[in-house]
């Protein structure tokens, strides 16, 4: 089976998130808030880390229930700067917080979340043609504007290159490389 370049195939749990997970389109709300949080935790640092993270991220930010997190406290805040299972930034700790609130605005403001994310592509996924991994850009136009937007509503740690990787994550766009199994495995879905 032929992968995008940059999964570790040594590594069942790289593996298994290329195949299953990648650029398949999410449009449920809290899977969003989740990956949007996930990304902004990954800044400077490697998606592997979080990956490796990510059950610990569910547990210690209570599956990432936007509602549960608002109301965290200056004490349940300096737990989780102690808490090993995630990356003990004080900024990005406190970054889901305001995000949740952000999120919870917007849900109110457009129904859902996955309505506003999703108008940023038309509600219909970007299928790209990229011969490898090095084609692949880091941020775009689209990405700009959506970090701009998100800013604007309240967002933290959604920089450019955060939201392109967001939207590769949650299938706004489709970045598999050209000849990599997946991608034609969820263009045939989409279709």
């Amino acid at each position: 089976m032929k992968r995008c370049e940059w999964v570790k195939l040594d590594e069942p749990l790289y593996v298994e998130y290329h195949d299953k997970e990648w650029g398949v389109p999410i449009y449920d709300d809290q899977r969003l808030f989740e990956m949007i949080c996930l990304e902004g935790a990954q800044a400077g640092l490697s998606w592997w880390t979080i990956l490796q993270k990510r059950d610990g991220y569910r547990e210690a930010f209570d599956q990432f229930n936007a509602a549960k997190i608002v109301s965290y406290t200056e004490e349940k805040l300096a737990e989780l700067k102690e808490d090993t299972r995630i990356v003990r930034n004080k900024l990005k700790i406190a970054s889901v917080v305001t995000n949740a609130q952000a999120f919870l605005r917007i849900q109110q403001q457009h129904g859902s979340f996955s309505q506003y994310i999703w108008s940023f592509v038309d509600n219909q996924p970007i299928v790209n043609n990229w011969a490898t991994i090095a084609d692949v850009p880091v941020t775009t136009e689209l990405s700009d504007r959506m970090s701009k937007q998100l800013k604007k509503d309240g967002f933290k740690f959604v920089g450019s290159t955060i939201c392109y990787s967001f939207m590769q994550a949650v299938g706004m766009v489709n970045d598999h490389i050209v000849d990599c199994s997946c991608r034609q495995e969820q263009s045939l879905a989409q279709s």
